[in-house]
């Protein structure tokens, strides 16, 4: 098991942050895009800083760059950091495609798939051919041709942030890595089981990809702190049940967090927290979260409380823990070092 972090390229003291956290043996740094910043210049700006610490994106929203786009910017990465850059790709919804980008949101387990072909036809340096239903290149009946990459031939890895069951199997079937949002150790079949039905498919084994649990990090001093810091977490998934839906925000609508909540055992408490976000009850909406869904997704609690955490996620599978954390730099890295001193002696 490994340790990275999530990390914002642009906050002043981020440069020496990565460098430091490198030494103390994070793995991995991973950098957001949502509708701000984008993460590519960012970890291009990580990469002439740091020297062996892996750099990924959490994660790029697929169809906001056509995917050879996505490939040729992923090879530069992969040149630019000697090999380190990992992609990390994810659907979105139709609130923030078709609201920010402009683009349709349709199919996005078939576009994940495509995408993922394109960019290993490109990473292979072959002529860009793809008879797909998404991305037929070149166009039919257009003057396009079908043209040979002017990129060295890499690979790069390429992690997807699924939840639902089809592109959980698309995952295990086609990609290097998994983003495993909302991941309970307690309930891991819900994502594991499609994940390995899928790698099956393909011929390979759920231990060839890496595995990466995004967990919030905080140590406490008791159980009563640490119970404070799960109801802070569990409020904060109040918006992305209630206003996350392919409507408006204040309309019901298909949310794949929710999706995955209800096949996590927690519908009802889910559907009435949508309901009270979408009726403008936000702070009703807060406290009617379940506390689990603070405590279980995340490591929170006392040193040994937090050590019997990894080791069940361990034991589930997961390879890479993926710190979310608050506090000034100095605060993370303290946070980060005990960390990494729990999963090396828990080993």
């Amino acid at each position: 098991m490994k340790v990275g972090a999530m990390i914002e390229p642009r906050s002043p003291g981020a440069a020496e942050f990565a460098v430091d956290a490198e030494r103390i043996g994070v793995a991995s740094l991973w950098v957001a895009e949502v509708w701000g910043y984008d993460a590519l210049t960012g970890l291009a700006y990580l990469a002439a800083t740091t020297s062996s610490v892996k750099l990924g994106t959490f994660v790029v929203q697929l169809g906001s760059r056509s995917p050879a786009l996505l490939a040729t910017s992923a090879l530069s990465l992969q040149e630019l950091s000697g090999g380190r850059f990992i992609l990390g790709v994810g659907t979105s919804g139709p609130r923030v495609m078709e609201g920010w980008h402009g683009v349709r949101f349709r199919k996005p387990v078939q576009t994940t798939r495509e995408t993922i072909e394109i960019i290993r036809t490109i990473g292979r340096g072959e002529r860009l051919e793809h008879a797909g239903e998404i991305y037929p290149l070149p166009l039919p009946d257009s003057s396009g041709a079908a043209l040979r990459p002017l990129v060295r031939p890499d690979h790069v890895p390429v992690y997807v942030a699924a939840m639902g069951p089809q592109n959980l199997r698309l995952t295990g079937e086609l990609a290097d890595g998994w983003l495993g949002n909302a991941f309970i150790p307690e309930a891991a079949e819900v994502f594991l089981g499609p994940l390995r039905e899928g790698a099956q498919r393909a011929g390979r084994t759920l231990d060839q990809l890496d595995l990466v649990a995004p967990v919030a990090v905080e140590f406490h001093d008791d159980q009563a702190s640490a119970d404070d810091a799960a109801r802070r977490h569990a409020d904060g998934y109040a918006f992305t049940i209630g206003a996350m839906g392919e409507g408006s925000a204040n309309s019901a609508g298909r949310n794949f967090y929710n999706d995955a909540f209800t096949r996590l055992g927690y519908g009802a408490e889910v559907s009435t927290v949508a309901e009270l976000w979408q009726a403008g009850r936000h702070d009703d909406a807060r406290r009617a979260v379940p506390l689990d869904l603070g405590r279980l997704t995340n490591l929170l609690g006392t040193q040994e409380s937090i050590a019997e955490r990894v080791s069940r996620y361990r034991e589930v599978g997961i390879t890479t823990l993926l710190a979310k954390l608050d506090g000034d730099y100095e605060q993370q890295l303290a946070t980060l070092e005990r960390l990494v001193g729990i999963v090396d002696s828990t080993a």
